[in-house]
């Protein structure tokens, strides 16, 4: 065992919220050390955004016989492909179990950056309607905060990483500091005016809000409309924590980043009641060492952290470090996605659209905003967007000779698209533990995941798709084609609420600065802490946690209370 130096903090994972808080620590003067279990990456050598498809040996296909073998759950992942495939773990030397009948696809990423080199992007505020759910309907135990408390947090956020939106004044999905928007295509200009009067203003077609530039931005690029951001950005115009928020850490020279360092556990000081550090195995050489730190941010991801924790257990702790409520590992949830409908839009002919627009459209949450459906609880919203077929259509198509080739020239029709994204309800039955038979690559306890789709969720995924067909044909589109795909939990890459934050320390891990009720010196900021899910993509709101949290510690160790 090797023991190293003390640091004023120690940060697991240097994804999105591991940025984050080596950002924000390091910027407030502590010395700290970012611990990342994969490698490290170069942008000029590791992202192969231009790279062509005959560059590559299956022509960006992928290889099926290698990929089920080594990433049978990762090449799930619309992004894991011949390109990215390097960003995405390895299944054969990171392996999970399900419980019967329950299927989880974990998407993992384990390299500096984290999943923030292939995320989607996509940025949206949490309303009090999503932090006043769970008190309103009595799923799960009440949020500890109100959008109050996190939108100057939120403000912080964007006015760094820079957010591309168009402000609808809709309170169910609050404004951002938005930079200029991308710009909706002729088919999604028509299908927002089209729905507008029929629906009375209750459902509005915006542009989504992203995470990449729309100008130039602190030192970053705009976005050039390359369209092949899972395989990285050479020019950062995307936010990522390798773009970002690590060299800003980096930047002030208080920060120690060390990849190849999977985390072990957490080493607990019962003389003091805190966490002492963190025991780390080396990815490359298979030592074990101990780190040492005054506070300790946990940003692994929502199954990770609950992994390392409840590896972590002690004496005093049974079932996991800082577990006294029991709900450790519980409220696992996920945002259920795939229902949902296509229509030709027609009179459009004479337009087409150049370039890759990297962002598509939304159609925020209509469902229980004000009146209750009968069917199911909380909400949904939609992506998506219109486009022309191009020339990759003839593969679907009967043809041969030149003029099946001329023919592809012209652009095909013009097809509109919604796919919703839905709410999960927090409960305990969809829950995490660590399996007793079943180890990773490096001798540490696999993840054994419990969890399934509730009749909620199910009503409201039929839902989606009966009123993405429903809108579709009040525009006008032809030839409506509806769909409710069978996707299981984890496949959105969503996964939350495994160490909640709550009101009382009974029924909850966290409090309501994300600092644990059991170790005071002790914070989780990834997805893990979420109270309830809301519909929207959430990592905007975790980062926005992740900024609020670190303010509060500082303060505390400056009041001498840590």
């Amino acid at each position: 065992m090797v023991r190293q130096e003390r640091y004023d903090a120690i940060v697991v994972g240097s994804g999105i919220t591991g940025g984050w808080a080596a950002k924000e620590l390091t910027e407030r003067g502590m010395r700290i050390l970012v611990l990342e279990a994969g490698r490290p990456i170069d942008p000029e050598l590791d992202y192969v955004m231009l790279k062509q498809p005959y560059e590559l040996r299956f022509r960006g296909r992928r290889d099926r016989t290698r990929q089920e073998r080594e990433r049978p759950i990762q090449r799930t992942c619309y992004a894991c492909d011949e390109w990215s495939e390097q960003f995405f773990v390895r299944d054969d030397l990171n392996p999970y179990t399900t419980a019967e009948g329950k299927p989880f696809s974990w998407i993992r990423s384990r390299q500096v950056g984290g999943r923030s080199i292939v995320w989607g992007r996509q940025v949206y505020r949490l309303s009090d309607l999503d932090f006043e759910a769970n008190a309103r309907d009595g799923h799960g135990v009440d949020w500890p905060i109100r959008y109050t408390d996190l939108a100057p947090w939120y403000d912080h956020v964007e006015r760094f990483i820079g957010v591309s939106g168009r402000a609808e004044g809709l309170a169910q999905l609050p404004d951002s500091r938005f930079l200029a928007p991308m710009e909706l295509n002729c088919a999604e200009q028509l299908v927002r005016e089209r729905l507008m009067r029929p629906y009375e203003g209750d459902r509005v077609l915006t542009i989504g809000r992203c995470a990449i530039l729309s100008e130039d931005h602190r030192d970053r690029q705009a976005c050039h409309y390359c369209g092949t951001c899972e395989r990285g950005c050479t020019t950062h115009s995307y936010f990522s924590s390798l773009a970002a928020t690590l060299p800003a850490a980096a930047a002030t020279g208080r920060m120690t980043l060390r990849p190849h360092s999977i985390v072990h556990s957490v080493v607990h000081d019962p003389a003091t009641g805190r966490a002492a550090g963190v025991r780390v195995i080396d990815a490359e050489t298979g030592d074990t060492m101990e780190f040492r730190g005054r506070l300790l941010f946990m940003c692994a991801s929502a199954l990770e952290s609950a992994r390392i924790l409840l590896n972590s257990a002690n004496e005093r702790w049974p079932d996991g470090l800082a577990n006294s409520s029991g709900q450790l590992g519980r409220n696992l949830m996920d945002h259920t996605m795939g229902g949902g409908a296509s229509g030709l839009i027609d009179g459009l002919e004479d337009k087409w659209v150049y370039g890759r627009r990297p962002n598509g459209i939304y159609l925020p949450r209509f469902r229980n905003v004000t009146d209750q459906h009968p069917d199911f609880l909380r909400g949904y919203a939609y992506q998506g967007g219109a486009s022309r077929a191009g020339w990759g259509r003839g593969n679907a198509m009967s043809g041969f000779g030149a003029d099946f080739k001329h023919a592809l020239r012209e652009p095909g029709p013009w097809r509109m698209r919604f796919y919703g994204f839905g709410e999960c309800l927090p409960r305990e039955s969809n829950y995490v533990t660590l399996d007793p038979n079943q180890v990773d690559a490096w001798g540490i306890p696999a993840l054994q995941i419990h969890c399934q789709w509730s009749e909620n969720e199910r009503a409201a995924l039929k839902d989606m798709s009966i009123q993405a067909a429903e809108m579709l044909e009040t525009v006008g589109a032809r030839d409506v084609e509806s769909f409710k795909e069978d996707n299981p939990p984890g496949l959105t890459i969503h996964e939350m609420g495994t160490a909640r934050m709550g009101r009382d320390p009974d029924t909850s891990v966290l409090n309501g600065w994300n600092q644990s009720w059991d170790v005071p010196n002790l914070f989780i900021t990834d997805g893990a802490c979420m109270t309830s899910s809301g519909n929207q993509n959430p990592s905007l709101t975790y980062m926005a946690l992740t900024a609020r949290a670190v303010d509060h510690a500082v303060k505390l160790v400056g009041d001498g209370e840590l």
